[in-house]
């Protein structure tokens, strides 16, 4: 457990991310919550300038961020700007919370991939921000898709790999 890292991604919705994201290989946990706002203990009716998001925990040994990035290029949009599906607003960004330089490399270089590979409308918008923190959402939110399986989501896989 000590080795294993943690990923802070947005991608709209954290419902559907989340979904996802659970049963990926490696992926030992997910959390939804709020990332890049401008407020302090965020909640669903209170948080200006976040992000909807997730933090994926995950074991380096089975999984690694580059591949989860592909992955997260490949269940969303990351040509629209503050939108996905239904859902619109900054909220709802496309956005890699970036905690190293390592990272930044990786996320740098996985957006060029993406974009040269054409497969979406646009060139991406996926915004590159500081991690700072991550707060949870409410529980309500958590798992929510397991607890609701017939609830809004607008992710899923669209393609195969870009790696």
């Amino acid at each position: 457990m000590e080795n294993n890292k943690k990923a802070y991604l947005a991608g709209g919705c954290f419902w559907g991310m989340e979904d996802l994201f659970r049963t990926r290989p490696g992926v030992i946990d997910t959390e939804v919550g709020y990332l890049g706002g401008e407020n302090e203990n965020p909640t669903y009716q209170n948080h200006p300038g976040h992000a909807e998001g997730i933090e994926i925990t995950y074991d380096p040994g089975k999984t690694t961020y580059k591949e989860l990035l592909d992955y997260f290029f490949r269940v969303h949009d990351p040509s629209t700007v503050d939108r996905q599906g239904n859902d619109r607003g900054k909220s709802y960004r496309s956005a890699l919370f970036i905690q190293n330089d390592e990272e930044g490399i990786d996320a740098v270089d996985m957006i060029q991939l993406v974009n040269d590979s054409k497969r979406w409308p646009g060139k991406v918008v996926t915004t590159l921000e500081p991690f700072t923190k991550f707060w949870p959402a409410e529980d309500y939110h958590q798992d929510y898709l397991v607890k609701h399986p017939n609830g809004y989501t607008c992710h899923f896989e669209r393609f195969g790999t870009f790696l």
